[in-house]
């Protein structure tokens, strides 16, 4: 854990750390306030997983019940 003034002095000592797998606490007045980690690339979704689990009826918009124009 470092206070801010000696994060702000050593940051660059400071992500050398962290790019070695280091986490490090960075705190006010002894509280934790932030956590500087190892940036990670976030995977990319594949598309497409679903195709072919399931169906959609060919006429499932068309049902139109019969007391529908007195709603409109």
């Amino acid at each position: 854990m470092v206070n801010i003034h000696e994060a702000k002095t050593h940051l660059s000592e400071l992500l050398g750390r962290v790019s070695a797998g280091e986490e490090v606490i960075i705190a006010r007045a002894g509280h934790p306030i932030a956590r500087l980690v190892p940036y990670e690339l976030s995977k990319m979704r594949e598309l497409g997983i679903y195709d072919g689990c399931g169906s959609i009826a060919e006429d499932f918009d068309t049902f139109i019940p019969p007391d529908f124009e007195e709603y409109s």
